[in-house]
């Protein structure tokens, strides 16, 4: 296995966490490049669910190594929860776990300006998942954040508070009529955080030199989706960071000719979440169907997630922003027993036909899918390993997402647990 990004081919939630978790079995580093604990990764051991947010889902294997990457925002509360949940079903994390001195820390002022900022917005909001992470963005980009390495040295702590609460204050107190919170409070409730993640914080750009030196196979993983990618989404909805296989260079610390190759993940059909644009949005009676067998609820908020049919042009963007060698389709169990299936090869805006997602917001809203239709499989696939005895419809649905998404596929997932995908 050579060094290989996954990212996730649409609005997220496309099963990346099942699918890095199979990859992981051959992979000596795991790194997680962007995001925050806003992302879910869902893997099945087992009779075991585990749903991971922040940690890296290559750490359910044992001996295997997981890194936080400098591009990730940290909630420490939630990263201790999560390593203690997983210390008490037997997973040990202790020198396992690497976090990035260059990571940024989530603090209580995001999470309160997250959600104030959302409620102010109504019916316009962007639909985040109100835990802080666009704000821990903002602070980054705006060279006032608190990172890991700050966390740990009581006297940066202090005075970076001191600073940033004079204008997070100001925000929440005459702008969103909240009420503040004092450098006390803070150091008082952090301290003791930090010392709890002390040991795990490193200069991890170096442990991934290291690994690329040493020819170890790393396997780098996003969170989110391509079309949330804060410059390539259906901005504005979408997250703050960039999902797509160029952030794990800048996320992890990689130089992009070490990358060898990168997965794009996506569903046999297509969800989002949250508010923004979805030219495939199936009509509700299908669409409720469809979420009902697929268990389509968020892993971090569990809200409903919007079901459509497959979008080739969205995937087909996500290969060629990505440089996706190979895709990974997951959920195809979910359409068993439809009579027929769609899948949208172009947009109809107005007068014209378009093939590529438009990147204007209004036109994004206003494009209309056009559809091929194919005929659904009458029996189950959710117990079959190999391709061949997989039904002819559903070889030919295959074949036509390949063709019309540009990009040849190597898995399909045929339910959640890890044996339960085949190889094509």
């Amino acid at each position: 296995m050579p060094n290989v990004v996954v990212v996730g081919a649409q609005w997220g939630d496309e099963g990346k966490g099942k699918i890095i978790d199979v990859f992981a079995e051959k992979a000596d580093l795991i790194v997680r490049y962007q995001g925050g604990g806003n992302a879910g990764h869902t893997v099945v051991v087992g009779n075991e669910k585990f749903v991971l947010h922040l940690i890296p889902s290559g750490i359910l294997w044992s001996g295997k190594k997981c890194i936080i990457g400098n591009g990730v925002v940290i909630d420490p509360e939630l990263l201790i929860r999560e390593k203690e949940d997983l210390s008490a079903r037997g997973i040990s994390l202790e020198k396992r776990l690497f976090i990035s001195a260059h990571a940024h820390v989530v603090m209580p002022y995001h999470k309160m300006i997250d959600a104030a900022k959302e409620g102010k917005l109504g019916h316009g909001c962007i639909g985040t998942t109100q835990k802080g992470i666009g704000p821990a963005y903002v602070d980054k980009a705006n060279r006032t954040g608190i990172r890991m390495a700050d966390l740990i040295n009581p006297q940066v702590l202090r005075f970076k508070l001191k600073k940033n609460l004079e204008e997070k204050n100001f925000l929440l107190e005459k702008y969103y009529r909240k009420k503040g919170m004092t450098v006390r409070q803070l150091l008082k409730k952090y301290t003791p955080l930090a010392k709890k993640l002390r040991n795990f914080i490193t200069d991890t750009s170096v442990l991934v030199d290291q690994a690329v030196r040493k020819r170890k196979n790393i396997l780098f993983e996003g969170a989110q989706g391509t079309m949330l990618d804060v410059d390539f989404g259906t901005y504005p909805f979408v997250t703050s960071s960039n999902p797509v296989a160029g952030g794990a260079c800048t996320g992890a610390g990689i130089g992009p000719t070490k990358i060898d190759r990168v997965f794009g993940v996506a569903k046999a059909y297509t969800t989002r979440v949250g508010s923004g644009p979805f030219p495939t949005e199936m009509e509700p009676e299908l669409g409720e169907e469809i979420r009902k067998i697929g268990q389509e609820y968020g892993a971090t908020t569990g809200r409903p997630r919007r079901c459509g049919w497959f979008d080739a042009v969205v995937v087909r963007q996500s290969v060629r922003l990505n440089g996706i060698d190979s895709l990974v389709v997951t959920k195809l169990d979910v359409l068993d027993g439809l009579p027929e299936l769609k899948i949208c090869t172009g947009y109809r805006l107005g007068s014209k036909m378009v093939t590529e997602f438009p990147p204007d917001e209004k036109a994004m809203y206003e494009c209309r899918p056009v559809y091929r239709t194919f005929p659904g499989w009458k029996r189950p696939t959710v117990s079959v390993s190999d391709y061949r005895r997989l039904p002819e419809e559903a070889k030919r649905y295959l074949s036509a997402i390949s063709r019309y998404s540009g990009a040849r596929i190597k898995y399909v997932a045929v339910g959640p647990k890890r044996h339960q995908i085949i190889k094509l």
